[in-house]
C-alpha cells in the first residue's frame, strides 16, 4: 500500500487561483502534520510547521465559513 503524504507547506497561498483548500482536506494534512511535529518537538521545524498548520487551518475555516454564509 502506498499513499501521497501532503503537507500543509503544499498549499502556499500562491498556490490555485485564490489560495483556498477545502476544510476537509485542510483537517486531513493538518493530523499528518501534527504527527510530523510531534516527531520534532522543540526544534525550528516543528514551529515552522505549526504556523504553517495554523495559517493553513485558519484559511480552510474561514473559507468554509464565507461559503456557509454565502449560500445562506
Amino acid at each position: 500500500m502506498s499513499a501521497d503524504i501532503l503537507r500543509l507547506s503544499d498549499y502556499n497561498m500562491d498556490d490555485g487561483v485564490d489560495g483556498e483548500i477545502d476544510l476537509a482536506t485542510a483537517v486531513d494534512v493538518a493530523i499528518r502534520d501534527l504527527r510530523e511535529i510531534l516527531m520534532c518537538w522543540g526544534s525550528e521545524i516543528a514551529r515552522q510547521r505549526a504556523e504553517e498548520c495554523e495559517s493553513t487551518l485558519q484559511r480552510a475555516y474561514y473559507g468554509f465559513v464565507n461559503c456557509q454564509k454565502a449560500s445562506q
